[in-house]
């Protein structure tokens, strides 16, 4: 199997293995959760395969808690890997979702990340989302005390506006923004969003989430019916009974691509994000060793500029229909701060 690039994260950071390891449906959303005994030899995998950039977040189940039990078990294994986790959303007792990104949160849930982590230090550390409550100065100014006190090594932001990215990177340098992108998502790009463009010059890492589509692009879902219940993709709109046999033409499009190339779709997809330039990472999830293995092997296809057109072509081209989320949590997509303090 073809090594996995690392790739030089933001202006200024580490070298990152390109494709990361989104450890979220190890623990939440996906329907029923595997033992500790079955997460780990997933984790082992990813780890041996070289995709080292792993991703969690303290809004994800039990993941940090089960990240703090795999590096207690097998402490060799934490100098291998460069962690991130997140930050910002907060379940309400009745269920709804708030946001907050205000300095006492800020310092209060970094040491809880760190307890259930079973660490010292996390290697980036991302608000979640915007609090549109809160100027992302005061954020941001939180952050960089964390990172003076060796808590955390490097800052990030997810579903941020381009205004809210320069805004906090003038109080301390963002080395990523986590967004979602991929032939289903390419938002990032618009012209009236901005945010591409706005990483670019500042020197800030694409990381992109659900590369794969939710699943949609790894070509095991031919209906809604095929997910398990308590699988949060039932909610959501491009999935919907509807909206799903029209998604799936793009599927059947890059698939036929990928037959061409000898790979899967999944590999295809994988391959070209990243050939949309050397500041884009993929964090792809799966609870399965076979679709890990699958996915790293994304590092061994290689295109053409004709095949990175003949794909971009049939992604801008292709009829996507639903949102990206259920409209209560779309407000928090590309979210602007709270105006700066005079």
């Amino acid at each position: 199997m073809t090594a996995i690039l690392s790739r030089q994260l933001g202006k200024n950071g580490p070298q990152v293995s390109s494709i990361g390891f989104g450890a979220m449906g190890l623990s939440a959303f996906y329907g029923a959760i595997a033992s500790d005994e079955e997460r780990f030899k997933v984790l082992d995998r990813v780890i041996e395969l070289g995709s080292t950039y792993i991703d969690s977040a303290d809004r994800y189940g039990d993941n940090e808690d089960l990240l703090g039990k795999y590096f207690k078990k097998y402490p060799q294994q934490r100098g291998k890997v460069f962690l991130a986790t997140k930050f910002a959303i907060v379940v309400l007792p009745d269920g709804t979702r708030a946001v907050r990104g205000d300095a006492q949160y800020v310092h209060e849930q970094c040491n809880k990340s760190l307890q259930r982590l079973g660490l010292d230090y996390i290697d980036l550390y991302y608000v979640h989302r915007i609090d549109k409550n809160t100027p992302i100065e005061e954020t941001m100014g939180a952050l960089k005390e964390l990172v003076q006190a060796g808590k955390i090594k490097h800052i990030g932001l997810s579903e941020c506006s381009s205004d809210t990215l320069r805004r906090a990177y003038a109080v301390h340098p963002v080395a990523a923004v986590q967004i979602e992108y991929s032939p289903f998502s390419l938002d990032i790009e618009h012209e009236n969003i901005g945010l591409l463009k706005t990483c670019r010059e500042l020197g800030v890492a694409i990381v992109c989430y659900s590369p794969l589509g939710r699943g949609l692009l790894g070509g095991q879902i031919k209906s809604p019916d095929d997910l398990e219940e308590g699988d949060f993709r039932r909610h959501l709109p491009r999935f919907s009974k509807e909206n799903f046999p029209k998604n799936l033409q793009l599927v059947d499009t890059l698939s036929s691509i990928a037959k061409k190339k000898n790979c899967t779709t999944g590999q295809l997809t994988l391959a070209w994000i990243l050939a949309q330039g050397e500041d884009f990472f993929v964090i792809p999830g799966t609870t399965k060793i076979k679709n890990l293995e699958e996915n790293v092997g994304a590092a061994g296809v290689k295109l053409s500029k004709e095949e990175e057109q003949e794909i971009r072509k049939a992604c801008e081209n292709a009829d996507i229909v639903g949102g990206r989320y259920p409209e209560s949590l779309s407000a928090s997509l590309f979210g602007d701060s709270a105006p700066k303090k005079a």
